[in-house]
């Protein structure tokens, strides 16, 4: 096993390997050896104490954890680098940070005496990427998800990784290998994000009124936000969605088969799959005049209206759900 380094710094906005890295390292001196302190009361003066301090019985090795170092100034880091230039032999400090840059004064100060483990999710959008995420946290376990199971699990947990690791955990376990669609992604994660927009979109592309219903009362329960804010942005990923059937159902009409489609609209193929069959179920004037009513909504939700917004949401989702014709300006 190797030697282990004086310090590490552990870092990044992949909190679960944040945390795992973390617990390796506990786990190898053991947490009867362990002292747990935090950058909210400690500063760097009494971290290098906790260092050099003997522990009540003599072990071989002694970890000294700190965490939300982020929060240590230039005082702190100065007793910090001055510390490294001579640390105690028997003593592993470990630094943890919310998103330190490897470029800051604390990493470099780490990097010389010891290690910087930064584990981040992807950067080309973080919500957009947490799928993908999820579907490689469950492969190393052995298990595979459907995309849209994934992005149904992000959606129900929101972008906390703390709680997509444990929702990700309890499904591993659950599956014992199988692989894990959307029903069962439904039938054993809470919702504590918003309600599912997938519940929503689903029941409008069957053309299920209950069900488009049932999913926005939800999403409006469960949101923090004010009620006007969650009704515009239900509104705006629905006209996202019907645009996106729009678009399917007039490739469909081209001859182009769901998977080229994909392709050209670079969206994964099991979603664009659904889009198609969503698009069976309307006409193009339906939809065009749901873009239309969806705009209207929009206006009529932002003060062009006198009604209250529930009430104007509700008629519009009704409308659109059942292929009413979008009122026409006189």
């Amino acid at each position: 096993m190797a030697e282990l380094s004086s310090v590490y710094l552990i870092t990044g906005t992949d909190r679960p390997k944040v945390v795992r890295a973390l617990r390796r390292l506990r786990d190898r001196v053991g947490d009867e050896a362990t002292e747990l302190l935090s950058a909210h009361e400690t500063s760097g003066d009494d971290a290098v104490a906790a260092c050099n301090a003997l522990g009540l019985f003599t072990v071989e090795r002694r970890l000294v954890v700190v965490e939300d170092v982020e929060r240590w100034k230039a005082a702190d880091l100065k007793t910090l680098d001055d510390y490294l230039r001579g640390p105690a032999p028997t003593t592993v400090l470990v630094l943890v940070g919310n998103e330190v840059k490897r470029d800051s004064a604390l990493a470099k100060a780490a990097a010389k005496a010891g290690e910087v483990l930064i584990y981040d999710l992807p950067k080309r959008g973080r919500k957009a990427d947490l799928p993908r995420w999820v579907e490689a946290q469950l492969r190393e376990r052995g298990v595979l998800i459907d995309p849209d199971a994934a992005r149904a699990l992000v959606e129900l947990v929101g972008e906390n990784t703390h709680e997509l690791a444990g929702e990700v955990d309890k499904l591993a376990t659950w599956a014992e290998g199988e692989r894990i669609g959307e029903r069962e992604v439904a039938a054993f994660v809470p919702a504590r994000a918003e309600a599912p927009p997938f519940d929503l979109t689903d029941a409008w592309g069957s053309r299920d009124v209950a069900g488009v219903l049932a999913s926005s009362e939800r999403i409006v329960e469960r949101s923090g936000d004010a009620t006007r804010d969650v009704l515009l942005r239900v509104a705006g990923l629905m006209t996202s969605h019907v645009g996106r059937v729009r678009d399917c159902r007039r490739l469909d009409a081209e001859g182009v088969p769901p998977a080229a489609a994909a392709e050209r609209l670079k969206r994964n193929r099991y979603y664009v799959q659904k889009l198609y069959e969503q698009a069976g179920n309307f006409s193009e004037d339906e939809l065009d005049d749901a873009i239309v009513r969806l705009a209207r909504l929009d206006l009529a939700l932002k003060g062009g209206s006198k009604l209250p917004g529930e009430l104007e949401f509700t008629r519009a989702l009704i409308d659109v759900t059942r292929g009413v014709e979008a009122p026409r300006s006189p």
